[in-house]
C-alpha cells in the first residue's frame, strides 16, 4: 500500500487533525495494518495478562481505534473492556468486533476516566507517538490509576527517536511514584520494519 494512511500516520498534526485522518482511515485500517503484521496488541495483551489477577475487573481500553487493541485484550482473557477514542468512526468498527462493554469517544484535553482509581488496568495499545497523542497523556493515565493500578503501553520506533517520551516515564519510576514490571523490545509492524517496546508500570 505505497499509498496507503501508514506513510500518512506519523506526521506532526493536532488533535482535530488527528481525528479526521483517523475518521478517514477507520474502514481500512485493520486491512492496512494487518497486511504489516501489526503485533503490538496481542503483545500487550498477554504481557498485561501475566501481571493482573483479575481478568473479569473493569480494563479500559484508551485510544482503542478499531479495536484490535480490544480483540487482543478480549483474546489474552480480559472480559469487561471499556474503549474510548477520538475517533466516531473509528468506534464503529470496534462495536462490530463485539468485544467491549462500553465504547465512547472522547475529547483530546478531556480527563481520561470519569473518576479516577475506577479502572485498576489501562491500556494505551500504540497511543502516544509521532502523529498520535503527546508525552502527557501518560501523566493523565497515570493520574487515573489507583495505587498498584497497572498501564500497559507502547512506544514504537519513531516514538523511542524522541527521548522525552521514555523519559517521562523514568520521571516517574525515579521519584518512587510507579515501578516497572515488564519492558520488551520486538515487533509492531514487521511488513515494514518497525518495532516497538512495551512497558508495564504499576503505579506506586
Amino acid at each position: 500500500m505505497g499509498d496507503g494512511f501508514l506513510n500518512k500516520v506519523y506526521a506532526a498534526r493536532d488533535a482535530a487533525q488527528t481525528r479526521a485522518l483517523y475518521d478517514d482511515w477507520a474502514k481500512t485500517y485493520d486491512a492496512e495494518v494487518g497486511e504489516s503484521g501489526y503485533a503490538t496488541p496481542r503483545r500487550c495483551a498477554q504481557a498485561l495478562a501475566e501481571y493482573v489477577d483479575d481478568l473479569s475487573a473493569p480494563i479500559l481500553d484508551f485510544g482503542c481505534g478499531t479495536g484490535l487493541s480490544g480483540a487482543a485484550l478480549a483474546q489474552a482473557g480480559f472480559t469487561a473492556i471499556d474503549g474510548v477514542d477520538l475517533s466516531a468512526d473509528m468506534l464503529k468498527q470496534a462495536a462490530e468486533k463485539q468485544v467491549y462493554r462500553n465504547l465512547s469517544t472522547i475529547e483530546a484535553d478531556s480527563p481520561p476516566v470519569e473518576r479516577p482509581g475506577q479502572y485498576t488496568a489501562i491500556a494505551a495499545i500504540g497511543v502516544i507517538g509521532a502523529g498520535a497523542a503527546p508525552i502527557s497523556v501518560f501523566d493523565s493515565l497515570m493520574h487515573a490509576l489507583p495505587s498498584q493500578g497497572k498501564l500497559v503501553l507502547s512506544f514504537n520506533d519513531h516514538a523511542l527517536e524522541d527521548p522525552a517520551n521514555e523519559g517521562r516515564l523514568s520521571e516517574w519510576m525515579d521519584c518512587g511514584a510507579a515501578r516497572l514490571l515488564f519492558k520488551e523490545h520486538g515487533p509492531h509492524l514487521p511488513g515494514i520494519g518497525l518495532n516497538s517496546t512495551v512497558y508495564i508500570i504499576e503505579k506506586a
